[in-house]
């Protein structure tokens, strides 16, 4: 099963621009490309671990400019290349569909100094690796940028890699706002999918997306795949370990999931997570000068749950005519307490003006980023990328009878402010119940056999993926070492100059961070 992070999980690295669709038509090769990067994908066709994918191991991919990327200063145009990766739609009939994966590279800064390709993924499921790598270059400057190529792609079902998206705008704004959405919410979003993507559904896992990797990396040359992953890029590296130990080569996982944990109990523990960020949030803005909770900062949290909760009954019309329902304002909040302390303040004014001003114009722009509503009222596919892979990996996981009385039972003692709107829109993000298709997969602890060590990050203060889960997915993997960052918000490599370091050090050098390493954030 894959683990949830957040419905719309953040990349620690800076936010992508959403691109025009990247080429992977003809034209040279670019920057990072050799002679030995076809040799190496030669020698990988011959090892492919099914002699049917030898096409697919063996192909050289056709680099050519970017549609629409952004020029970033320090960065030579000539480095940005984009390009497209074949695989097959089922890799037990490779010989039948095959599906087009978007990729995306800029080269390595010092030529001469080029140790390989950086594959990176920023998270969701359903955020594209190229918008992260074209949006975030400047993000890997450093030894990472001088040594590796960075090099994003797009998983199945996301960005430009047969993105999933099954309601119009219009349909989508009514489905994530509603504040009653009965039984029938889910099945209404599964049966527009299941009528519009039919049996891809069926192929868009992370089983399928890890083997997509292993065809990547042979493709780009590399005998050893190096991997920064965040959120839940961890369980999409976790799985590739498992599946490819033996093309294990140094591999982060920053923000990590527990992929023991069944669907209930990691949903559990991530909306107890955000009920404590709300209470910290809450307790901050009691002690500055103004706060829309009061002063005591025992019952700020409480009066901010009470008023996004009334919402249900008095819902603002902002700007333009929309609607600020609390399902809404909620979504906002969430947004916000993905990041550190440095965005409290912000939020704690936007929710001041709908409590005191009635300006719901603030906290919604807050839930339009949460659900990737641009400024043009159209939505990217990541919402529905999210739900499918989602379910995908673990809709047979889904709690009933007995089980599903206790898990609402430990929402509720867990997370008391911020389940209590919505019990079943928490418990079942997304909800899977409907979902047509089931994978084999199940909630299992990840054992690599990598003999290769592999650095996990854990965050004390993150709500989205708990610390423990670092604990215990370094427990799992066995050849693991845990990178500790103290504070709040999600993952860690954006949020401090210590872990950036340290994950540079492993990554250029090899140097294992010594066990019990402790980085502070960049506000202290």
């Amino acid at each position: 099963m894959t683990t949830r992070l957040s419905r719309r999980a953040l990349p620690a690295v800076a936010a992508a621009v959403l691109l025009a669709a990247c080429t992977g038509g003809g034209g040279s090769t670019g920057a990072g490309a050799s002679g030995a990067e076809s040799v190496a994908a030669a020698e990988a066709a011959q090892s492919a671990p099914d002699p049917a994918l030898r096409s697919f191991y063996g192909q050289k991919l056709a680099w050519a400019a970017c549609k629409g990327a952004p020029r970033t200063e320090g960065v030579d145009p000539a480095s940005v290349r984009c390009a497209t990766l074949k695989v097959p739609l089922d890799y037990a009939d490779p010989s039948g569909a095959t599906l087009d994966v978007a990729v995306a590279r800029v080269g390595a800064a010092e030529p001469a100094q080029r140790a390989g390709s950086l594959l990176v993924n920023p998270g969701g499921p359903g955020n594209s690796g190229v918008d992260a790598v074209l949006g975030g270059q400047r993000d890997y400057d450093g030894p990472l940028r001088d040594h590796y190529d960075i090099v994003g792609f797009d998983p199945r079902a996301t960005g430009r890699s047969a993105p999933v998206n099954c309601l119009d705008d219009r349909a989508r704004d009514s489905w994530l706002t509603t504040d009653t959405p009965g039984p029938e919410h889910g099945k209404l979003l599964a049966d527009a999918c299941r009528a519009k993507y039919g049996t891809l559904l069926e192929h868009v896992g992370t089983r399928d997306t890890a083997r997509d990797m292993d065809v990547l990396r042979a493709a780009l040359g590399d005998p050893r795949l190096n991997y920064l992953g965040l959120s839940y890029g961890t369980y999409l590296g976790s799985v590739y370990a498992e599946e490819f130990p033996d093309r294990v080569g140094r591999l982060v996982l920053d923000g990590a999931i527990d992929p023991a944990k069944p669907i209930a109990e990691t949903n559990i523990e991530q909306y107890a997570g955000f009920d404590r960020s709300l209470r910290a949030f809450a307790a901050h803005c009691a002690q500055q000068s103004q706060c829309p909770f009061g002063k005591d900062p025992d019952k700020a949290a409480g009066r901010a749950a009470d008023f996004l909760d009334g919402l249900k009954r008095k819902p603002l019309t902002t700007t333009g005519g929309r609607v600020l329902t609390s399902a809404a304002a909620w979504a906002g909040v969430m947004d916000a307490l993905y990041g550190d302390e440095g965005g409290w303040d912000g939020l704690a004014a936007a929710i001041g003006r709908a409590m005191n001003q009635g300006d719901g114009d603030y906290l919604l722009a807050y839930a339009d980023s949460y659900n990737k509503r641009g400024g043009d009222g159209r939505y990217g596919a990541a919402a529905d990328a999210y739900t499918a892979i989602y379910c995908a990996d673990g809709a047979t996981d889904v709690p009933t009878g007995d089980a599903l009385r206790d898990a609402y039972a430990r929402m509720a003692a867990r997370a008391p402010l911020i389940s209590r709107h919505e019990p079943a829109a928490t418990l079942f993000d997304p909800d899977c119940r409907s979902w047509p298709f089931r994978s084999p997969e199940k909630a299992h602890p990840i054992a690599s056999k990598a003999t290769t060590p592999i650095v996990v990050v854990g965050s004390t203060g993150d709500a989205a993926t708990s610390y423990a889960n670092a604990q215990q997915l370094v427990a799992q993997l066995g050849n693991a070492v845990l990178l500790t960052r103290e504070g709040e918000g999600h993952t860690g490599y954006g949020h401090s100059a210590c872990v950036r370091a340290a994950v540079g050090a492993y990554l250029v050098d090899g140097t294992v961070p010594a066990a019990g390493t402790r980085c502070a954030s960049d506000r202290g």
